[in-house]
């Protein structure tokens, strides 16, 4: 992450303004079952897709659906904020992915199933709109529809 006193005035004074969203209204929801039964999917801003996907350009609303059994070595990145530095990322998906680590905990009995999808989506986001009204409440269908339990949602 740049340090703002590093960027060029214009840009500091960008994302100093930036709109962002504030949820204090949101409802709290305990987990009703022990995690050990649970079952998790994973949502992320990073930009991730299947090698293949066509890649995420800047201000793109939607996301990509990566199903569960996919090896991380068909996972790629197409996030390319100034502000969201790739390097550990291309190093080791699981630091803004950790599906081999919630895959270590299914296995350990700690956590009930990992969900059949993933989701992705872009961060660094001017607008939310099209995430509000569209993406956001057709994730919010599918991880209904798989039985999802608990979402960790792993930001940039």
């Amino acid at each position: 992450m740049p340090r703002l006193d590093r960027l060029p005035e214009a840009q500091a004074k960008g994302l100093l303004s930036h709109n962002c969203l504030d949820h204090d209204d949101a409802p709290w929801t305990p987990l009703g079952k022990p995690l050990a039964t649970a079952r998790l999917a994973l949502v992320t801003t990073a930009g991730l897709h299947l090698r293949g996907d066509a890649p995420f350009t800047g201000g793109h609303q939607g996301y990509r659906t990566i199903p569960s059994a996919t090896p991380p070595r068909d996972i790629v990145q197409s996030h390319t904020s100034i502000g969201f530095d790739r390097t550990g990322l291309f190093q080791d998906l699981n630091i803004a992915f950790p599906v081999d680590r919630v895959r270590d905990l299914v296995a350990a009995g700690e956590l009930g199933s990992l969900a059949t999808n993933n989701y992705s989506f872009l961060g660094a986001q001017r607008s939310y709109d099209g995430i509000l009204q569209d993406s956001g409440p057709a994730v919010a269908r599918e991880l209904r529809a798989d039985g999802v339990d608990v979402v960790f949602l792993t930001g940039t």
